[in-house]
């Protein structure tokens, strides 16, 4: 791909945006950006890093377009009347979607892989990237959290792998509908339930997905995914499962602990077995490593380096992260934000005793009116019940956005199923409720997507309870 002209990111210092500059400035690009978040002073370390690594950053006012030979990258929900939009027209620049650009340089690898899936990609990308590099790969990685395997002084917010290897590992995003851009070699998929499409419309996207790669990952424990499986080619697929499903890869023998986990991994198509051991707790991110277990095979990794690479991930920033500890009571910072991820994090979490204080910001109103039932029946079905439930509303940035379903709406519903479930509208407030709540022995869990403040949040909820 010809990265001669100059790229301008509006909202670069987005989840997708950020390592995807970082990836174009690695190989050659001009890259400059501005960022909403910027303009307001917030998140100061993050655009810091940015300037340090000499990406030029602009007021989103269109100042940073200057001329035709430009790319203004803007994802699909970068309205029209933004200034970088209306300056990109105005002067003849060409506008190109994040999805779009990202896939132009994926399909250009040598060896593709691609994680899809509702959830875990970003882990399972995580873990795919670590194996590959731990083994002297140099893999590309484009990932949509902070892997803290790859933070150092320099890259402090390593959420991008730059490697000149053959090998670009990427999560690919359902949401949009952009993941039909993708020609991967190796498709992942964990998973497919309810987050921000109907499952039809996922069943859709994500069978095209598969029926395009020269192999597919697939994980037999899911119900979607299974049925996938039975209609793909037998000679292309690469099963796991961590229940007992009759897989290629398998689990066994789990032993959790309360931040890690060990397990007995098998390739059944050679009898090889290895031991594995993980910094990362959940049943779900033993499944999340047998998912990168199966990716790194079908690239050619053999499993017992595999399982040792495994035994150094460190993990990941927002996901299951411990913030810290202050008069007994532990803070966790988490990304749970759709019934599949939040169902998994509190089963975690109550595998061990201690009661819960569950911090729940949803990323939006519009995927309260898309799930907000299955929400309820997940907190009503996963809470203790001397645990409690904490919601404020949701983000919002403005606009004409149908705000009829609100966070009133979820604890109204967690309540009438018997569980403790408190609507607090504005987040400061909230956060003094949970700290006027806690008492030693109690776990703390902020959760939700959209918001890197959220982690400042968790850090002060430390600090006030110190």
């Amino acid at each position: 791909m010809n990265l001669d002209k100059r790229y301008f990111f509006c909202g670069i210092g987005g989840s997708g945006m950020m390592p995807l500059a970082l990836i174009v400035q690695g190989r050659g690009g001009t890259v400059a950006g501005s960022d909403r978040t910027l303009d307001q002073g917030k998140l100061a370390a993050k655009f810091e890093s940015l300037r340090a690594r000499g990406i030029p950053l602009f007021p989103q006012d269109g100042s940073g377009i200057t001329g035709s030979d430009q790319i203004l990258i803007a994802s699909a929900a970068v309205e029209d009347s933004v200034p970088d939009v209306i300056r990109a027209r105005e002067v003849g620049a060409e506008r190109l979607g994040r999805a779009e650009l990202l896939a132009k340089l994926f399909n250009e690898a040598e060896t593709g892989i691609a994680v899809g899936g509702t959830s875990g990609k970003s882990t399972v990308t995580g873990m795919i990237g670590w194996i590959l590099h731990a083994v002297g790969r140099d893999p590309t990685v484009m990932n949509g959290a902070i892997m803290k395997n790859f933070v150092s002084p320099e890259q402090p917010f390593a959420s991008a792998l730059v490697g000149r290897g053959p090998d670009f590992v990427s999560e690919v995003d359902e949401s949009d509908g952009t993941i039909v851009l993708y020609h991967p070699r190796v498709a992942v998929l964990n998973n497919v339930t309810l987050d921000h499409k109907s499952l039809e419309e996922l069943r859709h996207l994500f069978g095209d997905f598969a029926a395009k790669a020269e192999t597919v990952v697939l994980n037999l424990d899911d119900d979607e995914v299974r049925l996938l499986a039975a209609a793909l080619p037998a000679e292309k697929l690469v099963t796991y499962s961590l229940n007992g499903a009759e897989s290629h890869i398998s689990g066994s023998g789990l032993t959790e602990e309360p931040f890690g986990l060990a397990l007995t991994v098998t390739d059944r198509r050679t009898g090889e077995s290895a031991p594995l051991h993980l910094q990362v707790p959940g049943r779900h991110n033993a499944a999340n490593a047998l998912a990168a277990i199966a990716a790194a095979a079908a690239a050619g990794v053999q499993l017992a380096e595999a399982c040792q690479a495994m035994g150094g991930f460190t993990g990941l920033r927002r996901r299951f992260e411990k913030v810290g500890e202050a008069g007994g009571v532990t803070v966790i910072d988490d990304f749970g934000h759709n019934p599949d991820k939040i169902a998994a994090t509190l089963r975690t979490l109550h595998a061990f005793p201690g009661r819960l204080l569950i911090f729940f910001q949803p990323h939006g109103y519009g995927p309260l009116r898309t799930m907000g039932k299955e929400l309820v029946d997940t907190f009503a079905d996963e809470l203790g019940g001397d645990d409690i439930l904490i919601m404020p509303d949701p983000v919002y940035h403005g606009g004409t956005t149908d705000r009829s379903v609100g966070s009133e709406t979820i604890v109204e519903g967690v309540k009438a199923r018997g569980r403790n479930a408190e609507h607090v509208a504005q987040r400061e407030a909230a956060g003094a409720r949970l700290a006027e709540l806690a008492r030693p022995g109690d776990r703390i869990i902020v959760m939700g997507a959209r918001d890197d403040t959220l982690s400042l949040f968790a850090q002060d909820l430390v600090d006030r309870l110190a």
